[in-house]
């Protein structure tokens, strides 16, 4: 009986033994697997900033064509984001005209992971309208963001370092709602100048566009103050605030 013992003993241990190391191993399998999902949660969920620059053609001593930024905004970049506005976290505008090697340059910037930044420039770069400008001349050059990594993953990265942490944290919030209601206007004014043709020309294009520009403009010098000014006054309880201003004085 004693040799069976010791038999049914030797069985035991294998088995526990067999179990052991089963159970290892699928533990180290689950935990290899855990990683591996989250490496690729991680990699396919990581955002950042992108940046689409659009410089234009300025004439010494002329004024810049400023009726082009709304002529991207609505005609290139709107369908961009009408496509992917669930996949764009924050977005807006840029417009800036300054004599040195930027120039007159108009940006759409946008918060989103590599893969629909690359989307999003494929897009871009394949729209008539801008392919049209550019070899009309008029759009110098087009440059876009390299995805191939995440230069700036924080929400703050693009606000001004000037400013306190929660203003940069919150500001881009601030910012996508006024593009957004520039990008309205714009829209609104195109519709009630009625459509232009497609077969239109460049100039006619443009010179449509700088009707609409025009026509925001007076909507903001005559409404601006209260409309927007005024209520973010009042959003903020009415505090005063620190006004810098430049003006000359003699003594």
């Amino acid at each position: 009986m004693g040799w069976i013992n010791k038999y049914i003993f030797l069985i035991i241990f294998l088995i526990l033994i067999t179990s052991l190391f089963s159970g290892c191993a699928s533990l180290n399998s689950k935990k290899f697997l855990e990683r591996e999902t989250f490496r690729k949660e991680e990699k396919t969920g990581a955002k950042g900033w992108w940046y689409a620059k659009f410089r234009m053609d300025w004439p010494k001593d002329a004024e810049p064509l400023w009726h082009m930024d709304p002529l991207l905004a609505h005609r290139v970049i709107a369908p961009v984001l009408s496509r992917y506005s669930e996949e764009i976290s924050l977005w807006r505008f840029h417009r800036r005209a300054a004599p040195d090697a930027s120039g007159h340059q108009f940006s759409f910037i946008f918060y989103a992971d590599p893969q629909v930044a690359d989307r999003v420039f494929a897009s871009i770069r394949s729209n008539r309208i801008l392919k049209d400008m550019k070899s009309a001349g008029i759009i110098l050059e087009d440059v876009y963001d390299d995805t191939g990594r995440i230069s700036k993953p924080n929400v703050e990265d693009t606000s001004d370092r000037n400013w306190s942490l929660p203003i940069q944290k919150s500001w881009p919030y601030f910012i996508m709602g006024v593009s957004q209601t520039w990008l309205d206007l714009i829209e609104q004014g195109v519709v009630q100048r009625g459509k232009i043709d497609r077969s239109a020309s460049c100039r006619d294009i443009l010179a449509f566009y700088k009707g609409v520009n025009e026509d925001i403009g007076a909507t903001w010098q005559k409404e601006g103050q209260h409309a927007f000014l005024h209520h973010l006054n009042a959003l903020f309880g009415y505090e005063p605030l620190v006004i810098y201003e430049k003006r000359l004085t003699t003594f």
